[in-house]
């Protein structure tokens, strides 16, 4: 049975793109559709999980009150966008200059500092922090009150590996997570506020362009959806993705290898939501032909990583893929070349 958008938002709140749309399912996680959509890793927003209810009472004076006094990580940015980074393939790259800056700092500071972010030329901040035993004892309470019961089923069901992490997110209105893809499947939870997520299948990698694996921005498109550069980007116009809103209570699907791009909505207040991130299940023993989309991806990475370990040079990995590939498997719009059939065309 399909639910209705949630309340509390307006069309007004979202920004403009150029790409097509269409909606994501919302389904009862007791509807067996919502059950199909999972194992065929297609995302669906789930309305009735009851996964994080005892966490929509998290406003900021009581995570304040109740989170501790350890250091949380905050990224600060000059503008709405707060792309990911490796901070280790960062400081190999002389040539890199960092969009956003990570600070660890407490979440008293980080109030203050979202207090403070209001006027057009202060930094906008943006808190991702893993939930550990940091945290203070009625935060421990609220966590083991989640729906346990639920995700550890379907984790069983699904044979995914372990639970790698739950991330705590608080951003401010109109913060943006550029597109970029995880190697993990992942029930994204929304606890405080409205977020706009739009997703696009494996498949649009072509569309999408995602970094090298080698640069510190790995998984995430060089593609400005407010401003993309069709000269650089020419088959981003030929994306298309799906979207949701997701409001308080809402879980939505995140499968492996699915591109994301997740907004604050404008003009929305804060937000905070709780990921969960789990491995991937096995690598089955007997591979079926043909290859899906993610195992696609997944050998694409894999080759990259191969190359540049060999050739110990990132820089020569372009121009030898460039080599294998251009003459080659670019050929013309012919049946046969030199006799030969062409297996291969544009």
């Amino acid at each position: 049975m399909a639910g209705a958008e949630p309340e509390g938002w307006s069309p007004s709140q979202l920004r403009h793109y150029t790409f097509p749309l269409e909606k994501i399912p919302r389904l009862s996680c007791k509807d067996p559709e919502a059950e199909k959509l999972i194992n065929e890793e297609k995302p669906v927003v789930l309305t009735d999980t009851h996964l994080v209810d005892s966490a929509l009472k998290w406003s900021l004076d009581y995570l304040q009150a109740n989170l501790g006094s350890g250091l949380c990580s905050v990224y600060e940015s000059d503008n709405h966008k707060f792309m990911y980074f490796d901070e280790k393939k960062a400081r190999e790259r002389l040539d890199y200059n960092p969009c956003t800056r990570r600070l660890e700092i407490t979440f008293d500071e980080f109030i203050k500092r979202l207090q403070n972010a209001q006027g057009p030329e202060e930094k906008r901040v943006y808190l991702q922090q893993t939930l550990n035993d940091t945290v203070g004892k009625n935060i421990v309470m609220d966590f083991l009150q989640f729906n346990w019961d639920w995700i550890n089923k379907q984790q069983q069901k699904q044979g995914w590996g372990l639970l790698t992490s739950n991330l705590l997110l608080i951003g401010m209105p109109g913060n943006v997570t550029p597109v970029h893809y995880d190697e993990q499947q992942n029930f994204f939870a929304q606890v405080k506020g409205y977020k706009r997520c739009i997703l696009f299948a494996p498949e649009q990698i072509e569309c999408l362009y995602p970094y090298p694996v080698h640069h510190p921005c790995d998984r995430q498109s060089q593609v400005d959806f407010d401003n993309p550069d069709y000269n650089r980007f020419p088959k981003f116009r030929h994306a298309s993705g799906v979207e949701a809103v997701v409001g308080p209570g809402d879980v939505l699907y995140i499968p492996m290898y699915w591109w994301h791009h997740i907004e604050s909505l404008l003009d929305g207040g804060y937000t905070t939501s709780v990921n969960f991130w789990y491995k991937a299940g096995p690598t089955p023993r007997n591979i079926v032909y043909p290859l899906k989309p993610v195992q696609k991806m997944a050998i694409m990475r894999n080759i990259e990583k191969m190359l540049c370990e060999a050739l110990g040079d990132y820089r020569e990995v372009g121009p030898l893929l460039n080599i294998m590939t251009q003459g080659r498997y670019t050929l013309m719009d012919t049946t046969e070349v030199n006799g030969n059939k062409v297996m291969y065309t544009d």
